[in-house]
């Protein structure tokens, strides 16, 4: 296979056009899973609410503004072909500069602090972007995107279980986390769940999960049976649309997994307001 070249200025028109459609464009599989909520959720303030929320995409789209105030902050998942080089500039800060004219010229809110703790001083340009590259074979690059919000990103969580916890650990800890949230993460929401590999690992599984179109399943069947089941649990807590009461409290509930020492099982759970915004391209 030979070398592909890009250039570096291809790739960040990519990763604004991303960020900017994400933003102003629901993904379809939010949309018909919001849809199908409304014709049946029992409650009528909660079905009033999934209106509203359709009305909502409805206008972001067409008058191309932000679905929701806070455009959050910009996560790449990148495989990266083991047979592409980047020209006139470097991958990082294609990707870069890609966040920065998005949120810039898309008018998004800017909501990224330069340090964590003592100096919270607004980048003005929502970078940096949280990237995690995997170097695959081929000659292509595939960028799957998300803008994750923080009153969603706040109510998540990580537990290092044992593997004597189960899969009844599993499911406690996460009904734990879900029931925690209540109405805070902006239901309905999409949860993404890691399980395995180290702590950090597992965390990151649970973010990628919630960028996956929620009208899939894990291809285990073993894992999709336990999507189905959370889902159903999720539900039957009664926290409903913007927490006022209902059969709606999440949309999806999306689980990825890795391998995992033999002494423990670590379990993350990444909670997704309802917008969910993601996107993916390949280049």
């Amino acid at each position: 296979m030979e070398i592909r070249r890009i250039n570096a200025t291809d790739i960040t028109e990519t990763v604004k056009k991303l960020f900017m459609d994400m933003n102003y464009y629901i993904g379809e599989d939010i949309l018909c899973a919001l849809k199908n909520a409304k014709e049946k959720e029992v409650s009528p303030v909660g079905k009033n609410v999934l209106d509203q929320l359709i009305e909502n995409h409805k206008i972001a789209s067409a008058e191309e503004v932000p679905i929701c105030q806070d455009t959050g902050m910009a996560v790449l998942f990148v495989e990266y072909g083991d047979h592409v080089v980047i020209e006139n500039g470097s991958f990082e800060e294609a990707v870069q500069e890609g966040v920065r004219q998005a949120y810039i010229d898309g008018y998004l809110r800017k909501s990224v602090v330069s340090d964590p703790v003592f100096d919270r001083v607004n980048t003005k340009d929502n970078t940096p972007a949280i990237i995690y590259t995997s170097i695959v074979p081929g000659d292509k690059i595939h960028i799957l995107a998300g803008c994750k919000g923080f009153g969603s990103e706040n109510m998540s969580s990580v537990k290092m279980l044992t593997p004597s916890a189960g899969v009844d650990g599993i499911k406690k800890f996460i009904m734990d986390t879900v029931k925690y949230a209540g109405p805070n993460p902006c239901p309905p929401i999409v949860v993404g769940i890691g399980i395995g590999g180290t702590f950090e690992k597992a965390a990151m599984l649970s973010k990628k999960a919630t960028l996956r179109p929620i009208d899939t399943h894990n291809p285990d069947e073993r894992y999709a049976a336990l999507e189905d089941e959370l889902l159903t649990a999720i539900n039957e807590t009664g926290f409903g649309p913007a927490g006022l009461g209902g059969s709606t409290t999440a949309l999806g509930v999306n689980i990825e997994t890795f391998p995992t020492h033999i002494a423990g099982m670590p379990v993350a759970v990444n909670i997704c307001c309802h917008a969910a915004r993601h996107k993916e391209t390949t280049i």
